[in-house]
């Protein structure tokens, strides 16, 4: 018998390792974008926001590509890639939500009051549009009804669709890189 254990590699470890790698790079990427936002004048909180939508499922199909190379030459399987998938869009819509909570928090009602102010304004522009269409008064005070008025209003807002967004790519992403 012998004294020496032997240490196997568990297979969730590349996947956990490899989610939360691209899924927080992912989220500070947004944090950074937002910060940006703020100290170059615009609005931290409106649609320029949005462009930072792409960074999670980037990273989705980026973390998918590297669990495959991980795993050559057969590949991780079509749960773990899809997993990786799930796993990377679930932290990066955590970690940019977290960051958007905090910078709401940190600068105060200000930035959310000015954002408020231009949506609402960009509202008022579009209605005509609105009222031209079937329903088109209900939708509209649905949607300003949805403007977002608080921290946890603009974090969740985030949340959603950062988290929609990358899963809507996994599953596509790690059918694709299963092999």
């Amino acid at each position: 018998m012998s004294d020496i254990v032997e240490e196997s590699v568990s297979p969730a470890k590349p996947v956990l390792r490899t989610a939360l790698l691209f899924g927080v790079g992912a989220g500070v990427l947004c944090a950074i974008w937002v910060i940006g936002l703020y100290l170059s004048g615009s609005n931290p909180y409106g649609p320029k926001r949005l462009m930072a939508i792409f960074a999670p499922p980037i990273a989705v199909l980026l973390g998918q590509w590297q669990l495959r190379r991980h795993f050559k030459p057969e590949g991780p399987g079509i749960l773990k890639s899809v997993g990786t998938g799930l796993l990377i869009a679930l932290f990066a819509a955590v970690v940019s939500a977290g960051s958007v909570y905090a910078f709401a928090r940190i600068t105060g009602p200000d930035p959310i009051a000015r954002h408020l102010t231009e949506m609402r304004q960009l509202l008022k522009q579009s209605r005509p549009m609105f009222l031209k269409e079937k329903n088109g008064r209900q939708q509209y005070e649905q949607t300003y009804r949805g403007l977002a008025f608080s921290a946890q209003g603009l974090a969740a807002d985030d949340y959603m669709r950062k988290l929609l967004v990358g899963v809507l790519l996994s599953i596509p992403g790690g059918i694709f890189l299963r092999k």
